[in-house]
């Protein structure tokens, strides 16, 4: 009778706990957000993490005049040759109101993965992906220069020659800024910097002020509330070619919390319902090897295939790896930081040590022997510095 009664108990305890994650799970997100939804992104009316309302307000205190359009046509029909057009990743857009855009007078800011980047911002090619993170302009341009560091990345661009890149990522650089006809065209990778989330880190807000309020008005090419407007508003397929919507973006916001309360309350009840798995089980080895052990095995084969430059690429990992944390880099750092930021520490000329982490593999087992050696110091010095 007892052990019936325990096993109930467990069981209403189990049901008890599923029902308040499940409601808790319901009412966490409405708590957190007041009942507001995910926003507009990148919206200047928007006052969600997602939106950048918080950046329109900067720039009309500092005497900018934001227009906010939600067609392509409007957006031509407010620009004028003292203007600033700003095209983001939110905005709705086909090949045709992309070539209208180009042709508008002004100058253009295109922000974000933005479509038809050959129409709006003619002679400059994606590199490629990198990843958005917070990087120095390294350039002279004086709007990335006064505002430091900020969250770019995205993708990297290359200009057309005579163009201007800051903030380097991969290949290219994360903002690139040319002139043609008369228009300045400013590229950027990654336009989250401009959002309410973002707006208060590092130099953000700053480089979104001197990006965006370089004319008296900006005109803001913003996500439609209702994206049929796009096509109503006389741009033909502008809401459905030039920006496709998934499956999630169609469902509404009740059916995703329904999905994730369902996917938890799987979640339990396979935990409840599930095998227990008994007590790690400790077998002791056949064989107990040292690591002094392993690593000379490791050596001797690296000598017998003469693979100098395996066994170097592997010394200066690991050697990296050791000194990222003592000069508090994080371990995603590359040898070129770890070196630059290693020379400072040790009091040493930066170009030795670069080539002591990067350069390039040892000619024969004695150069091999002297890398480990020097690696060996450049770690005690930083050590002891």
């Amino acid at each position: 009778m007892t052990a019936t009664t325990s096993g109930r108990a467990r069981q209403i305890a189990w049901v008890t706990l599923l029902v308040v994650l499940v409601l808790v799970t319901a009412v966490l997100p409405l708590l957190l957000t007041g009942g507001q939804s995910g926003g507009r992104t990148l919206d200047p009316a928007d006052t969600s993490l997602n939106g950048s309302g918080a950046l329109a307000r900067l720039l009309e205190a500092h005497g900018v005049e934001v227009v906010r359009v939600e067609t392509p046509g409007a957006a031509v029909a407010a620009a004028g040759p003292q203007t600033l057009l700003l095209v983001t990743e939110a905005s709705f857009l086909n090949r045709d109101a992309a070539r209208r855009i180009a042709e508008a007078p002004g100058d253009r800011l295109v922000a974000g993965s933005v479509p038809h980047l050959d129409v709006l911002a003619s002679g400059v090619r994606r590199q490629g992906p990198v990843r958005a993170r917070s990087r120095a302009p390294e350039c002279a341009l004086r709007e990335a220069v006064r505002a430091g560091d900020a969250y770019t990345g995205g993708m990297s661009f290359a200009g057309p020659p005579g163009a201007t890149g800051c903030y380097p990522a991969g290949d290219g650089h994360a903002l690139v800024r040319y002139t043609a006809d008369g228009h300045t065209v400013t590229v950027l990778g990654d336009a989250s910097f401009m959002t309410n989330l973002r707006l208060a880190e590092d130099g953000n807000a700053a480089l979104a002020l001197n990006l965006a309020g370089a004319r008296p008005k900006l005109v803001w090419l913003a996500e439609p509330e209702d994206p049929d407007e796009a096509g109503e508003a006389g741009d033909p397929g502008a809401g459905a070619e030039g920006q496709a919507r998934s499956l999630g973006d169609l469902m509404p916001g009740g059916v995703r919390w329904a999905v994730l309360q369902l996917a938890v309350a799987v979640a339990l009840a396979a935990l409840w319902r599930g095998r227990r798995l008994g007590p790690v089980v400790v077998e002791r080895l056949p064989v107990v090897v040292r690591a002094a052990e392993t690593a000379e095995g490791r050596g001797r084969l690296y000598r017998s295939r003469r693979a100098r430059d395996r066994a170097a690429l592997a010394l200066r990992a690991a050697a990296a790896d050791r000194l990222a944390p003592r000069l508090g880099l994080p371990r995603t750092a590359t040898a070129e930081e770890v070196a630059v930021a290693a020379a400072a520490r040790a009091g040493r000329d930066p170009e030795p040590v670069l080539a002591l982490l990067c350069g390039p593999p040892p000619g024969d087992d004695t150069a091999l022997v002297t890398l480990a050696a020097h690696l060996d110091t450049l770690e005690r010095q930083v050590r002891d510095s």
